[in-house]
């Protein structure tokens, strides 16, 4: 993270509490299920991966700075062009009005940043991206920091031990459930070790064969659209 935009420099930031949102636990309330279900948004993944990463850098009324610098921004753009970072957005009247970006490591999701231009935006790319995860074999989505916009979603927070159990496991073809007490120290105490690339990945494009996905709206060379509505809320109800 940066502390601000204009700051030159990158640092590591490790919460002692780590938020997750466990893929069976997605918080589908009935007034978001209508607005998914209407389609009221066309949804797209990696038609616009630098366009979603300016729009979460810029500053808003409850937002007024940034963490998200030049640094980051290139950095985030090169591992999209490597195939490790994604994207979800949210279109209206043909405006990007919201979406997310994260990055992927073998079954592991990291979501990075999150933005709404306009209501509902980005509660619907968060449901649209658990669809996706379930879809292609994700077993983590890792949320970083708890608010209570990804809490009233799903999100939980835990040990920061317990979370990189939990990722351990993943990255070593496990499910990443509860390990149990006992499992919040990583290494010689528990046993439990950093497993070795390559790891075993989830397919981002699963969730396209479940129903005719929208065309994309800029052509980018990952780019593809996302089932209907009512196929994404199928997915979270029987799920969740």
């Amino acid at each position: 993270m940066a502390d601000g935009a204009d700051d030159p420099s990158v640092h590591w930031v490790e919460p002692r509490l780590r938020a997750i949102l466990p893929l069976d636990g997605f918080h589908l309330s009935r007034s978001l299920k209508k607005v998914i279900v209407s389609d009221r948004f066309r949804i797209t993944t990696d038609a616009a991966f630098a366009d979603m990463v300016a729009l979460c850098a810029e500053p808003a009324d409850d937002r007024p700075t940034t963490w998200i610098n030049p640094v980051i921004r290139a950095s985030y753009d090169r591992l999209f062009q490597l195939g490790h970072a994604h994207s979800v957005e949210c279109w209206l009247d043909g405006e990007l009005a919201g979406g997310l970006y994260g990055v992927t490591l073998g079954r592991a999701f990291f979501g990075e940043s999150m933005v709404s231009r306009a209501r509902d935006a980005s509660k619907v790319a968060l449901a649209h991206l658990v669809a996706r995860l379930i879809a292609g074999g994700w077993k983590l989505l890792d949320c970083q920091f708890i608010t209570p916009h990804l809490a009233s979603l799903g999100a939980i927070e835990i040990r920061q031990a317990d979370y990189l159990a939990r990722l351990y496991s993943v990255l070593a073809g496990g499910d990443g459930g509860a390990l149990g007490a006992g499992a919040g120290t990583v290494g010689g105490a528990t046993g439990v070790s950093v497993p070795s690339p390559p790891f075993v990945a989830g397919d981002w494009r699963a969730l396209d064969a479940l129903g005719a996905a929208t065309p994309p709206v800029l052509g980018a060379d990952r780019a593809t659209g996302s089932p209907p509505g009512y196929v994404i809320a199928q997915l979270l109800t029987k799920t969740s």
